[in-house]
């Protein structure tokens, strides 16, 4: 296994005991909406939250520098974005959101290494970040590291448990239960 990944799976598969949660109150609550069985409300609505709790700031014009960058992922203007993300890492560091969406534009230009080092950064901001969990799980699939993938899935899934995708990649990345003969 490639150190970069060996480090990033680490740092996923750590002891939750040993993991330092933000603070943040909200969305500590939200993750255990997400655990319930069945939640409270449909679990899209409360994914929906998290994402946004994640993607804003307490400064409107960093918030607004992230919408751009988003923006310009989706239209696939990767330059733009990294300018945008380059500024936005640099000028919040603690922001995990900034770390992720950077992440995911490395993974768009196939520049994996990159991309894995700034998951790592999201992971120790937020290491209940299911998105860049399952970011680390592509370039783990990208890079034939299957086992370091399924277990990133796994992992995202245990976060939370309503990731569909996920689960049906996990299902063909692991091998079936033997069958009973008799």
């Amino acid at each position: 296994m490639l150190q970069p990944v060996a480090e990033t799976l680490k740092l996923i598969l750590r002891p939750p005991a040993r993991i330092a949660l933000p603070r943040h109150g909200r969305l500590s609550a939200l993750f255990l909406a997400l655990q319930a069985v069945p939640p409270a409300r449909p679990a899209h609505e409360i994914e929906d939250e998290i994402w946004a709790i994640w993607t804003s700031h307490d400064d409107p014009a960093l918030e607004a520098r992230m919408q751009r960058a988003i923006s310009a992922i989706a239209r696939r203007r990767l330059s733009e974005g990294a300018t945008l993300l380059d500024t936005l890492v640099q000028d919040a560091p603690d922001w995990a959101e900034a770390w992720n969406k950077r992440a995911t534009l490395h993974f768009l230009a196939q520049r994996d290494d990159p991309s894995i080092a700034d998951i790592r950064r999201t992971l120790e901001l937020e290491p209940r970040h299911f998105g860049a969990i399952c970011g680390f799980a592509q370039i783990c699939l990208r890079q034939g590291e299957i086992a370091a993938a399924i277990e990133a899935l796994a992992a995202a899934l245990y976060l939370n448990p309503h990731l569909d995708g996920a689960r049906a990649m996990l299902a063909q990345l692991s091998p079936a239960p033997p069958r009973r003969l008799n």
